[in-house]
C-alpha cells in the first residue's frame, strides 16, 4: 500500500512466458511472494466505480480508495490515482463522491450501512513483487512490477511509480514506458484489471453499466485496482 496522498501512476500488462527471465536481466530483484484477498465496495448502483472511484479493503493492509489523477481521461495506455489510506480521509472522499452528509463515526465499519455500501466481488490474488531502477533515470526511483495471477485464473502484470506531486508524473510515465518496452509489451496494450475482469465473468450486468460509464467510446472500462 503507498504511503497517504502519492500520485500512483502505472500500466498494467500481459505477462509473457520470459516476463521474469527478463525482469532478471535487467537487473530487478525479487522483493516479495504473497498472497491475499482484496474485496472491493460499492453502492448498489455502483457510484463510485461509475465515477471511477475504487475502493478496496485489502486482507492484513486495511482500507484503500483510489481516486483519479489529473490524467483522468486522457488517452494512452497508462492511469493515474491519488491513493488514499486513512479512514477519516476515506470516509471525508466517499461523502464528497456520493453527495453524503459526513457521519459521526469516521471510522470505516460505521458508515457502510448509512453510505450503502456492500462487497461487490472478492478474490484472492498470488503476486510476485519485483523492483528495479532503471539506467540513467533521472528520477533515481526504483519502479515496481507485480506480477499478479487471480484465484479465478487471471494474470495480469503492472508497472508502477509512486511521486509526491503531479510535476513528477511525465518523467515517471516516461520510465514506464521505457520498461514495457524493455518487457516488449506492445505500445498500445491496454490490459484490463483484475476487478474488471471478474465483473466481466461472474457479474456481467454490473459489467456493462460500468462500461456504458466509464468508456462509452471503447470496449473496456479505464484500469481499475
Amino acid at each position: 500500500m503507498a504511503p497517504e496522498g502519492m500520485i500512483e501512476v502505472e500500466r498494467k500488462f500481459v505477462p509473457g512466458p520470459r516476463t521474469e527471465q527478463r525482469l532478471r536481466e535487467l537487473g530487478a530483484s525479487l522483493e516479495h511472494q504473497l498472497t491475499f484477498r482484496d474485496s472491493y465496495y460499492d453502492t448498489p448502483e455502483l457510484g463510485l466505480m461509475r465515477a471511477d472511484h475504487w475502493l478496496r479493503l485489502r486482507e492484513g493492509s486495511g482500507w484503500e480508495f483510489k481516486c483519479p489523477g489529473a490524467a483522468a481521461g486522457t488517452s494512452g495506455p497508462h492511469t493515474e490515482y491519488l491513493e488514499v489510506t486513512t479512514e477519516p480521509a476515506i470516509v471525508a472522499r466517499l461523502c464528497e463522491v456520493l453527495g453524503a452528509v459526513a457521519p459521526a463515526e469516521e471510522g470505516m465499519a460505521g458508515v457502510l450501512g448509512p453510505l450503502r455500501l456492500r462487497e461487490v466481488a472478492s478474490f484472492v490474488t498470488q503476486r510476485s513483487s519485483w523492483k528495479l531502477a532503471l539506467p540513467g533515470s533521472p528520477r533515481g526511483a526504483l519502479l515496481r512490477v507485480d506480477l499478479d495471477t487471480a484465484d479465478f485464473g487471471y494474470a495480469v502484470g503492472e508497472i508502477e511509480a509512486l511521486v509526491p506531486k503531479e510535476a513528477e508524473v511525465p518523467a515517471a510515465l516516461e520510465e514506464i514506458l521505457n520498461l514495457s518496452n524493455m518487457l516488449g509489451v506492445p505500445a498500445q496494450e491496454k490490459a484490463p484489471a483484475k476487478l474488471i475482469v471478474y465483473l466481466q465473468r461472474f457479474r456481467p450486468q454490473d459489467y456493462l453499466q460500468l462500461l456504458k460509464a466509464l468508456n462509452p467510446q471503447t470496449e473496456t472500462p479505464q484500469e481499475a485496482k
